[in-house]
């Protein structure tokens, strides 16, 4: 049927919608009766650029803050040239089935370049000879007194027990007391992981040296011991990462020395304070394939209170991205307000008092960097300039406090101020990063452009402004999955209890949280959300907290679309540009084609080379799979302005890389891709399945931008020819999908990674009402893959269950991604994702999942509640976004289908489902159609 209107006038029930907001504004809020103890309790702000985690202390706050351009490394070239010559000799051994032999090859001669390393052997050398420390702490007879004493062991490094920014030399010292009995047997010194090298001595003598992860057990010979007191000497070499005496990851394993034959339980333990000396800080560069991102600083602040401290809560408004910590001291209230201001570029800090004069504080910056200075610029700034390490990057930070009455002064280095009514700090940084090529930035600038911004304003006005941008993506959606009795509990104990509660609310937080995450690390301007998003604490953050493109950058951005935040996009377009200019050289130096190649890792620096190890870095469909994102942003909006003259050229390049990439497989003669690897699991192959689905995909979608576009015909007949020659999905001995070309799938194989399920998601290659059959082979795969994986595999598997329509599996694995990590997957204190450690691609992944529940438009039409848990039987959603150009809000109520309310933003015909029901009628431009639960008008 037809509608010539225009305009749909929909009556709404006003008060039903005001109640629902006033439900969901009340419970937007992560909230806790505790300050944060540990990094992943704190709570997160971002601007997109600048990001800070929240400590929220009483007498000592602390606020650990990153800018996103400070990373390791420098412009440099990542391509090994002349690598294709290799890749004939790879490919046949693969046919061959050498796949060790391939991957040997691949290691030595296709593997990207690494950056420069320093000089280790000199250095090793300086170190045993004690240039840097005075006397020899080997011997028995060394005065120790002055050494400060450390926790030993530390498996996770020394950095977390108290040398937090330091690789280098480090001596450690102590005793043990061996009985009479031990007279004349050789001793056992297990001390298991030390990193990365050691130089270990009993009474002044080397009894054993090992540079790397082995295992440490050293034979002390009998007469090297005497009874009574013995020193232990170690000299500690630490490259990079994690350094010191790591002993067990099973701490109930202990360190320590025993009679050869027995066990350590059967003789001392020397798990306790050593004491240690550092010697020196300054090891050679190590060589790395990929820069890492970087924390910029911390900011402290030391109050001076006195009393008891009463009604304490701290807290994140995700309606307004204001975190608050609120407290009692003496009879008078305290707020701190917190904020990343994107129109001001600082991270704003307002402390306020409902008593005159109250606040007193100091201020203070620091940085784990080595090479880092503070100095004061006036009578109330501080900057902080920091160097990365063997990198191109320097920052500098400023800390104005603007203060109603009370005093202001700077004095050794830090802010102090006494007996305010108000405090304001504007937090800034900056660095010399301009792209990829250029660092000639000037570091100051940010600092000065954002300070002038303030200048003259009130907080009032700066606080308005944030809320009024921010609000402009966040108020897009509205997400209400009814009350439950757990709402009014502190967010932790919430999350405690969400496994064993009824409590879809906190689904429909989780959703927002993940929509706000995005909103604060990728908005227009800046880089895409990284590893972490935007935060970050460590120098050597895991995975070097960079972009890893075999999913892990693409489920950053797969609630960016459906759950309308679309112009959040830009910052990963603007990637998928840079990455394609060094994507061509790639492609040109490793397969000799053109188009552009990606690997499974990228960096600030946009490099594209295969990285780490052949058997799993050798992956060719990084930009294919940006290439979808590409797409996807058009399917949803109908922008063919920005197809024409953005995401087809790159779509294009990406496919004429595979055109001549493709090779045909000897045994079968379907075109297919290797070498390569169905990410991080089987090793070096050829013709993985996930390859094949993202190729098949590419080439659909560019063909069909060639029809829109109406360009590129004889391209078009090209990729039409070669898409029904790429290997189809095939159904195993099992009843699986396969995973590879053979049937040689594992049905034990619990790997975290499900690449051969791509084509049912985030793709569409696999689907309901393409092939029913091929689905079912999908979900038996993921039935043998099983549930428990990592927090982000468990983000995943949420939007599987959900494309099988099969809510309430989907819905046991939110409960799964929603339970306390407790050093496995989860989620963290403050909802953070726990891979473990922290990984942000399971929180936005998580988020997409859930809407994906409640609406799918993938199969060419809107499906309406498709997989609806059991557990949310009650839900007001608006603002979701669909395939077509169509903004959709729903209503449901005990399990069905209220209401819809359908927006045409470009005026295309709409098909709708919704279980045996379907309709289907065109629509206006800027039109609104309401239908009820029958899907009638």
């Amino acid at each position: 049927m037809r509608f010539n209107w225009k305009f749909f006038i929909v009556a709404v029930t006003i008060s039903t919608l005001a109640l629902s907001l006033r439900a969901q504004n009340s419970n937007q809020q992560l909230w806790y009766n505790q300050p944060a103890e540990k990094w992943t309790d704190a709570l997160p702000i971002g601007n997109g650029r600048l990001g800070a985690m929240v400590f929220a202390g009483v007498e000592n706050d602390h606020i650990q803050f990153n800018e996103e351009t400070l990373w390791t490394g420098k412009p440099r070239n990542y391509n090994r040239k002349g690598a294709y010559k290799y890749l004939p000799e790879i490919r046949k051994l693969l046919f061959e089935g050498k796949q060790k032999e391939a991957e040997v090859l691949a290691q030595k001669e296709f593997m990207g370049l690494q950056s420069e390393p320093g000089n280790r052997e000199a250095w090793i050398a300086e170190m045993k000879a004690g240039t840097g420390i005075s006397g020899n702490p080997a011997s028995t007879d060394f005065d120790d007194k002055l050494w400060k004493t450390i926790a030993v062991p530390s498996y996770e490094g020394w950095e977390t027990v108290g040398l937090e920014n330091i690789d280098g030399a480090v001596w450690f010292r102590t005793t043990f007391d061996a009985p009479q009995n031990w007279t004349g047997k050789d001793l056992v010194l297990d001390l298991n992981k030390i990193f990365d090298q050691d130089f270990t001595y009993v009474n002044g003598q080397l009894v054993g040296n090992t540079d790397g992860t082995e295992a440490r057990k050293y034979t002390i010979p009998a007469k090297l011991v005497k009874p009574g007191k013995n020193v232990i000497a170690i000299q500690v070499l630490n490259y990079y990462d994690r350094g010191g005496i790591g002993g067990y990851k099973d701490t109930t394993k202990k360190i320590g020395i025993y009679t050869v034959g027995s066990k350590v339980e059967q003789g001392v333990s020397l798990v306790k304070s050593w004491k240690y000396k550092i010697q020196n800080q300054s090891p050679p560069a190590v060589a790395q394939y990929q820069a890492s991102y970087q924390p910029f600083g911390d900011l402290n602040l030391a109050f001076q209170h006195k009393g008891l401290i009463t009604k304490y809560k701290r807290s994140l408004d995700l309606t307004t991205a204001i975190a608050r910590t609120n407290y009692t001291i003496a009879g008078v209230n305290y707020t701190r307000e917190y904020f990343a201001s994107q129109p001001n570029q600082a991270i704003v800090i307002h402390h306020s008092a409902d008593k005159k004069a109250s606040i007193s504080l100091t201020a203070a910056l620091s940085s784990l960097h080595q090479q880092s200075v503070i100095k004061a610029l006036g009578k109330n700034t501080i900057s902080l300039s920091v160097q990365v390490k063997d990198g191109a990057l320097k920052g500098e930070s400023r800390l104005t406090a603007i203060i109603k009455n009370g005093a202001v002064k700077v004095l050794n280095n830090k802010i102090s101020i006494s007996k305010a009514d108000e405090v304001t700090l504007y937090l800034t940084a900056g660095t010399n990063f301009i792209n990829a090529q250029d660092v000639s930035g000037d570091p100051a600038a940010a600092n000065i452009n954002a300070l002038n911004t303030v200048t003259g304003k009130t907080y009032a006005e700066i606080k308005t402004k944030h809320i009024k941008e921010y609000q402009s993506y966040y108020n897009k959606f509205h997400v209400d999955f009814g009350q439950s009795g757990n709402e009014n509990l502190p967010t932790n104990e919430r999350l405690n209890k969400f496994a064993t509660s009824n409590d879809p609310g906190f689904a429909a937080l989780y959703m927002q949280y993940g929509r706000y995450l995005l909103i604060s690390s990728s908005r227009p301007g800046t880089q895409p959300a990284n590893l972490q998003g935007i935060w970050n604490d460590l120098l050597t953050p895991p995975w070097g907290s960079k972009y890893t493109t075999n999913i892990n950058m693409e489920m950053n951005y797969w609630p960016a679309e459906v759950l309308n935040l679309s112009a959040l996009n830009e910052p990963l377009f603007n990637k998928i540009t840079g990455l394609a200019k060094t994507g061509t050289e790639t492609a040109k130096e490793y397969y000799n084609t053109p188009g552009w190649v990606l690997h499974h890792n990228t960096d600030l620096w946009n490099g594209t080379a295969p990285i780490n190890a052949s058997n799993h870095g050798i992956w060719v469909t990084g930009a294919a799979w940006l290439s979808q994102h590409l797409w996807e942003h058009y399917a949803f909006t109908g922008d063919q302005t920005f197809l024409r003259n953005e995401a087809y050229p790159l779509m294009k390049q990406a496919a004429l890389f595979f055109d001549a990439f493709l090779i045909k497989d000897p045994k079968t003669g379907w075109l297919i891709s290797t070498p390569s690897n169905s990410p991080e699991n089987g090793g070096l192959v050829a013709g993985p399945t996930m390859d094949h689905q993202i190729i098949r995909s590419l080439f659909k979608n560019c063909i069909a931008a060639t029809e829109i576009l109406n360009v590129d015909a004889d391209f078009r007949t090209i990729l039409q020819a070669k898409m029904k020659q790429i290997a189809p999905n095939q159904i195993g001995r099992y009843g699986q999908l396969q995973e590879w070309l053979e049937d040689k799938d594992d049905t034990t194989n619990k790997h975290r990674h499900v690449s051969h399920l791509w084509g049912v998601y985030p793709g569409d290659d696999i689907t309901w009402k393409s092939d029913p059959k091929m689905m079912d082979a999908a979900k038996q795969s993921l039935l043998y893959r099983g549930d428990e994986a990592t927090g982000w595999s468990l983000a995943w598997k949420i939007n599987f269950w959900a494309r099988f329509k099969d809510g309430d599996h989907a819905m046991k694995l939110i409960k799964m991604l929603m339970k306390p990590a407790n050093g496995g997957a989860g989620s963290y204190v403050n909802l953070f994702d726990a891979h473990p450690p922290f990984q942000i691609d399971g929180n936005f992944g998580g988020a997409a999942g859930i809407a994906e529940l409640i609406l799918q438009s993938h199969q060419g039409y809107i499906d309406i509640l498709p997989a609806l848990p059991t557990e949310i039987p009650n839900g007001n959603v608006s603002g979701l976004m669909a395939r077509g150009g169509f903004e959709v809000d729903l209503i449901w109520g005990g399990g069905k289908l209220k209401s819809i309310l359908l927006k045409s933003l470009r005026g295309e015909k709409c098909k709708m489902k919704y279980l045996d029901k379907e309709i289907e009628f065109n629509t206006e431009a800027g039109g609104s159609y309401k239908l009820n639960g029958a899907l009638k008008f």
